[in-house]
């Protein structure tokens, strides 16, 4: 097991052990609505990009297509909320979901100190103190450990740097 896995793993039981407590948590399978806002684009390790990499070569080719159009529309600088390019508009689900980077496997889940909550449907409950007893995940500890993996990149910069 590599570090990447034992950050996996360990972001793993966080989520696990909040959803044993909150078994109505709002981030779920069905759930797509942070892919369809991201505040910027994803950005990955080259370790994470690697696997997705792979991931990505294992899609039908017409998937592929569609994911490096949607990736090469992306602007360099966005204004407002992105969508996610993985994304597949129709489903609402990710085809790379078991390569997801660190950032997709955090969210909702873990937080930044003075950061807040994300997800505007966590943010609402946390306001109402239904989460009062949630154990959240550490952000700045996974940043730590995410920098030792190597440089990171947003999405549409690894995909440009990656051979045709």
């Amino acid at each position: 097991m590599d570090d990447l896995d034992r950050l996996h793993a360990d972001i793993d039981a966080r989520v696990l052990a909040i959803r044993a407590g909150a078994p109505d948590w709002p981030c779920a399978k069905g759930c797509d609505t942070c892919c369809r806002h991201l505040a910027d684009v994803p950005s990955l390790t080259a370790m994470e990009w690697e696997r997705l990499r792979d991931a990505l070569a294992a899609l039908p080719e017409r998937q592929r297509e569609r994911i490096s159009r949607a990736v090469a529309a992306l602007p360099e600088a966005p204004a407002g909320p992105v969508v996610c390019p993985l994304l597949d508009g129709e489903t609402g689900a990710c085809p790379v979901y078991a390569c997801r980077p660190v950032a997709c496997r955090t969210y909702g889940f873990y937080v930044q100190r003075d950061r807040g909550l994300y997800c505007r449907a966590i943010e609402v409950q946390a306001a109402a103190g239904a989460l009062a007893d949630t154990v959240w995940g550490n952000h700045d500890a996974v940043d730590r450990r995410l920098a030792a993996l190597g440089e990171t990149r947003p999405l549409t910069a690894w995909f440009r740097a990656a051979p045709a």
